[in-house]
């Protein structure tokens, strides 16, 4: 369906349910449903409470690597997400998106 190659079978496979939609892997804490094992588990930590992913800097820690990234960019003072309109900069890309939204008058929640 697409021109993606793999090197490894599995890879290949996960990446043939983006095409397909099946999710084989079941939450037994809700109704959620997921294509790889990996996304289960990381969904799961929702239901759990774990928080493997910490801070180095202070006390936070996250249930995902991402939100980790980005909390680190408080410390840092990154602000990699730029606004096309003004010279707005934020350091993650929802704040980006919500920036803009006001930038356009956009509201697509009604």
């Amino acid at each position: 369906q697409c021109d993606k190659t793999f090197s490894q079978q599995n890879a290949l496979k996960e990446h043939k349910r983006t095409h397909t939609g099946e999710k084989p892997y079941h939450c037994n804490q809700c109704d959620k449903a997921f294509a790889t094992k990996r996304y289960l588990t990381r969904h799961q930590r929702v239901h759990t409470g774990e928080k493997p992913h910490k801070c180095n800097q202070c006390d936070k820690a996250f249930s995902q690597q991402n939100a980790l990234k980005e909390h680190k960019r408080t410390h840092t003072g990154e602000k990699p997400y730029k606004c096309n309109q003004c010279d707005k900069a934020s350091s993650t890309k929802i704040y980006l998106i919500k920036h803009q939204r006001v930038q356009t008058g956009e509201k697509p929640y009604k």
